[in-house]
């Protein structure tokens, strides 16, 4: 077909009503490849060519139709991506070569697994893949890395040679151990083993009996001074490990405004002044395949065990409440299982352009993924679930 290959230095310049239609025939889309939510990131400067992040959005046009797109970004670093590469890129230095910049497909600060090659069939899929890859070579990149891929993006990129990698995280599923759905916190609490039920209601009885109490606003019910208070807890978190935040003030502002019916937040209290927050992002709610993403927390005071209750327990509740049916946790953190998050493989494809870099990196990841299968193996026997 005559596609009609074009590359963007900017979200704002592609239609959002054709990338959106897009994206929803995707076999795993989330509010985070969003026109909206993308431009946020753009037009709040958070994620731009200053920050390290220079647009290359790469689309496919037939006939004036929209048939694939891409979220490409010529970085000049690694951070905000969460599949950590520093170590090719000490290899890189080693040798006396450049690793940066390369291009990355991904949503920044965002490790959200979900479909990244937004197309309308597996052909335009993979002609979308090879005009990213003609981007990586004209720039002359070191490589092109696709993060926290959909089933549809991989067989796409196995098409094309592309190497895959594989990483954990930790996602909870509104299920028992006969696949049906829980009716209440304490029909899920029922299911877990005694240790684990009994850990989880201590930590819970510790914030009660500290006089903390949880409200729950969701969409457009967040008010403005909910979010400036969220934002407040957001970025103490961040200066607290010495960062700055990733995200600016303005884009929360365009959630509110833009995206308001994808968030649900969580505002801890004590003597009827806010003390800590938690905001989780959703998608499809209401419908019976409906999914929620914990995000962003950050606290004012310090509280025992205040951190499982905002960012687990207050979410897996309402998940529960509102027929939630999966709960994905964020990255890491092998300490979510004994919320019963469990673990899961996500991936990611890689293209080297020097050959012999390509190899080394190839070997590398027939190991490590050998290793992250032992590593999900042994996570499996450590299920907090009571066994049958």
């Amino acid at each position: 077909m005559d596609y009609v290959i074009r590359v963007h230095a900017s979200p704002l310049d592609i239609p959002s009503q054709a990338w959106d239609s897009l994206l929803a025939q995707q076999d795993a889309p989330s509010p985070f490849m969003q026109h909206a939510y993308l431009s946020a990131l753009h037009s709040s400067g958070s994620a731009t060519p200053d920050t390290g992040w220079t647009p290359q959005f790469v689309t496919l046009w037939l006939d004036d139709s929209l048939v694939a797109a891409s979220a490409l970004y010529i970085k000049a670093h690694s951070y905000g991506e969460y599949v950590f590469d520093w170590a090719w890129a000490n290899a890189y230095a080693d040798h006396g070569l450049s690793y940066f910049p390369k291009a990355t497909c991904a949503v920044p600060f965002t490790p959200v697994p979900g479909s990244r090659l937004l197309a309308v069939d597996g052909k335009a899929r993979q002609t979308l893949l090879k005009a990213m890859l003609d981007v990586a070579q004209q720039h002359q990149l070191s490589s092109l890395h696709l993060l926290f891929t959909s089933p549809n993006d991989r067989a796409a990129c196995d098409a094309l040679g592309l190497m895959q990698r594989q990483t954990v995280q930790f996602h909870w599923h509104n299920a028992d151990l006969q696949g049906a759905r829980f009716d209440s916190f304490d029909a899920f609490l029922a299911s877990l083993s005694q240790e684990k039920r009994k850990k989880i209601k201590q930590e819970r009885r510790r914030v009660a009996d500290a006089g903390v109490t949880f409200r729950t606003s969701v969409g457009e019910a967040i008010s403005t001074t909910d979010w400036d208070f969220f934002y407040q807890c957001y970025e103490r978190t961040y200066f607290e490990h010495g960062n700055a935040p990733y995200l600016s003030r303005a884009f929360f502002e365009q959630m509110q405004h833009h995206m308001p019916h994808s968030w649900v937040l969580f505002v801890a209290e004590r003597d009827n002044a806010p003390i800590a927050s938690s905001l989780v992002a959703v998608q499809g709610l209401g419908t019976s395949n409906a999914v929620a993403y914990g995000r962003y927390w950050g606290a004012l005071e310090r509280v025992d065990c205040l951190h499982f209750e905002a960012c687990y327990y207050q979410p897996l509740n309402w998940c529960i409440a509102n027929g939630v049916q999966r709960f994905e946790g964020g990255a890491q953190g092998e300490h979510k299982m004994a919320r019963a998050l469990m673990p899961v493989a996500t991936y990611s494809a890689h293209w080297l352009a020097h050959p012999a870099f390509a190899d080394a990196v190839e070997r590398f990841l027939e190991r490590e993924s050998a290793g992250v299968d032992n590593y999900l193996d042994h996570l499996a026997e450590r299920s907090p679930f009571k066994q049958p």
